[in-house]
């Protein structure tokens, strides 16, 4: 099946956060990690079907969805889920929320890899824990660079009495990066020395480029919570659904209890339906998808290799955000950020939000005409700068 991607679809004026945050209508935005895409065929279908009902009250959450879940997750990432062990909720953030709060004590410590997504550093700090920070360890390759764990560092973290959890992103925003099987054996050694339960956020985690694979942090640890959702990947996170797997009843008991006491425990009838479509019927649509990104995440490289030599683009290996070193500019990146939306008419992420100053992050989840004509913008003031 043919799906256009290169479609342009008009989503200003449409109560939409991506495209109607800026009150100048001539902006590009390629900040906020949502998708210009029409989400999968499947997934409009059954909510179409829905909608025909004309009655949307409470929803009981039925055994197809844990069922479309289960079988999603067993044979396309080789991670059998107890459907027992599910609690759904309105979204991965909520879910951090409720699980720091269920299992780390105020004062007590969380580990976070930065940079990191920056609702990592809310949700620690909303429930009055304390962060504990193991920079990633950046990589330099010639004219890029990526970003690797910091074992030993980990390990003294982790070894601090006072730490309880360690937040993984799985695959990693902002950098890309996909943990190997063998990066996620040493991160589960490191914590089970010290106790320290491992909560993975793999919001991100169908969305990985040519030639990667992602690997399911549970599969390698089964002590950990997880955190998964289909709204990255198949453009639905204005569905509010989600879902946390946990270990055991113990666990699962408590972080349920959360769930309840933030009031995040109810979600709406067309997030179960867009779930179960998304996971029975979209995987070609999927598929498609991720080579049509992997593109644009060539293109984009491309043009600032050749281009804007001086500023290198982070090598990614799954999502579609793009981490770009700005310290040759000499320019913090906030002030970068609303300095191009008025010369370039575009938004970008300033790097400061996930914990660097000296980077931005870019979505390339556009059609690539305007990809290339966000970046046709923004080149001559990234040179000029």
């Amino acid at each position: 099946m043919k799906f256009n991607f290169d479609e342009l679809t008009e989503r200003r004026g449409t109560a939409s956060v991506k495209w109607d945050n800026d009150s100048d209508k001539d902006i590009l935005p390629l900040w906020v990690a949502d998708m210009d895409f029409r989400t999968a065929p499947a997934v409009t279908e059954a909510l179409l079907r829905r909608v025909e009902s004309g009655i949307f009250g409470y929803v009981k959450v039925p055994d197809a969805y844990y069922e479309a879940l289960v079988r999603w997750f067993d044979t396309r990432h080789g991670w059998h889920i107890d459907r027992d062990r599910v609690i759904y909720t309105s979204g991965v953030v909520p879910a951090l929320s409720a699980i720091i709060k269920a299992l780390v004590k105020p004062g007590e410590g969380v580990i976070i890899q930065t940079p990191a997504y920056n609702c990592f550093f809310s949700s620690v700090r909303n429930n009055k824990a304390v962060m504990v920070e193991n920079k990633l360890k950046r990589v330099d390759t010639g004219d890029s660079f990526h970003y690797e764990i910091d074992f030993e560092d980990l390990e003294r973290c982790a070894s601090d009495p006072n730490v309880r959890l360690l937040l993984l992103c799985n695959p990693q925003n902002p950098t890309g990066r996909i943990w190997t099987r063998e990066e996620l054996q040493r991160v589960r050694e490191i914590c089970a020395r010290h106790d320290v339960r491992v909560v993975s956020d793999e919001i991100h985690c169908e969305l990985v480029h040519e030639g990667f694979e992602f690997i399911p942090y549970a599969t390698i640890d089964p002590s950990a919570v997880v955190c998964c959702s289909p709204s990255k990947a198949f453009n639905t996170a204005g569905l509010q659904i989600a879902n946390i797997v946990c270990p055991d009843a113990d666990v699962q008991a408590k972080i349920d209890r959360a769930i309840n006491d933030n009031e995040v425990c109810d979600v709406n009838p067309f997030g179960v339906v867009g779930l179960m479509a998304a996971y029975n019927e979209g995987g070609e649509w999927l598929d498609a998808l991720n080579l049509y990104l992997d593109g644009n995440y060539k293109y984009l490289r491309e043009r600032f290799r050749n281009e804007l030599p001086n500023l290198k683009v982070c090598d990614s290996e799954a999502t579609y955000l793009s981490w770009v070193d700005i310290t040759p500019l000499g320019i913090g990146s906030e002030e970068l950020e609303e300095k191009l939306k008025v010369t370039a008419k575009v938004h970008i992420n300033g790097g400061l939000m996930y914990g660097d100053d000296n980077y931005i992050r870019i979505n390339y989840a556009c059609p690539r005409a305007r990809l290339a004509e966000a970046l046709d913008r923004l080149i001559p003031h990234l040179v000029r700068n």
